[in-house]
């Protein structure tokens, strides 16, 4: 049952695999289309805030910093709740996000945050 939350950059093409699909960026990416994005719900409340996003300002050497003021707003967000009803209602879910860096994103922490409430 871990591996029912997955994580995909949006600019990867859809499959049908993916499950239900959730973007968890503030923003929407820059060059995709809402009609072709396959998105089946937008949590902007499960991405970092944007005091955040801009310190963190994909920089790998803040990751560790950013990792746990996530954590912390994550602790606080009604948006993990959404969330969590998403993945107990499908069997697969896909977070979307746009960073270039697939190393160092916010989809990285959330899914871990995710799988670690599941039974």
């Amino acid at each position: 049952m871990k591996e029912k939350v997955r994580i995909k950059r949006i600019y990867e093409p859809y499959e049908g695999t993916d499950g239900f699909r959730i973007l968890v960026d503030r923003l929407w990416p820059r060059g995709i289309k809402k009609e072709t994005a396959h998105i089946d719900a937008w949590i902007k409340e499960a991405a970092p805030s944007t005091a955040l996003r801009k310190w963190f300002n994909h920089q790998p050497e803040r990751w560790e910093e950013f990792r746990e003021r996530y954590l912390a707003e994550l602790a606080k967000s009604e948006a993990v709740g959404e969330l969590l009803h998403y993945v107990k209602s499908y069997p697969i879910v896909s977070l979307l996000y746009g960073a270039k860096d697939e190393k160092h994103n916010q989809a990285i922490v959330l899914q871990r945050y995710i799988n670690d409430l599941l039974p």
